[in-house]
């Protein structure tokens, strides 16, 4: 029986320090010169598969990419603390009443499933990404928070931040990045497999004019990043 204890109490201790490292993590990356990487990174490392991901300061990334990310993934990303309430209630209430559900992942949200977490629909994986991505928002700044999801999202097979990303599809650094180049990187996002920035089809550019648009009236919404 002692050793069953033993054994159970150190598959506790195992348990809550897989829980309580990635809020440790989370401490780490406020230290501006530490450059995370994600577990899809993480993963393309381990199966020998490698990637490219040059990690760019906030300053150094467009602001019309900066503004067509937000308009298109997070409108609301300077003003909630780290998850938008009010979107996630309108989701669970229409998976209550048997509707199709629409997408309320804020920023904070990705960035939290992208560097501890796994792709994929799971109610652990969002009950896990939910205090996750509060903690994110409450440590870091917001410059900071936009700095690293730049800089980890995935824009295509083996293609991780902004400026691989700009490279990769328009031959141009992050810093250089148009209002249509922007919009279209910023549209491609929810599915880069199958939605290719650098060479969109119709649909792909009706969704980058109209993020284009709300983009170019956008000042209000992105104070907290260029205040």
């Amino acid at each position: 029986m002692s050793r069953l204890r033993r054994t159970w109490q150190r598959l506790v201790l195992v348990v809550i320090a897989v829980v309580a490292l990635p809020y440790a993590l989370i401490l780490l990356y406020t230290v501006d010169f530490i450059r995370p990487v994600s577990t899809l990174m993480l993963r393309d490392l381990v199966l020998l598969r490698g990637y490219d991901r040059q990690w760019v300061e906030f300053d150094e990334i467009s602001p019309n990419l900066v503004q067509a990310v937000m308009m298109s993934e997070d409108g609301q990303f300077c003003r909630h603390g780290g998850v938008d309430w009010g979107e996630m209630r309108a989701v669970v209430n229409e998976a209550l009443a048997g509707e199709q559900t629409r997408g309320a992942s804020t920023i904070p949200m990705q960035t939290a499933k992208n560097l501890f977490l796994w792709n994929g629909r799971s109610f652990l994986r969002k009950a896990m990404e939910l205090p996750l991505a509060v903690a994110a928002d409450f440590v870091w700044s917001k410059k900071r928070l936009m700095e690293i999801y730049l800089n980890i999202a995935e824009w295509g097979p083996g293609i991780y931040g902004i400026e691989a990303a700009a490279q990769h599809h328009f031959k141009v650094p992050a810093a250089k990045l148009s209002r249509r180049q922007a919009a279209l990187l910023a549209v491609s996002l929810p599915n880069p497999y199958e939605r290719n920035a650098g060479k969109p089809g119709r649909g792909l550019q009706r969704l980058a004019r109209l993020i284009e648009r709300r983009a170019s009236r956008s000042g209000e919404y992105i104070k907290c990043l260029y205040e």
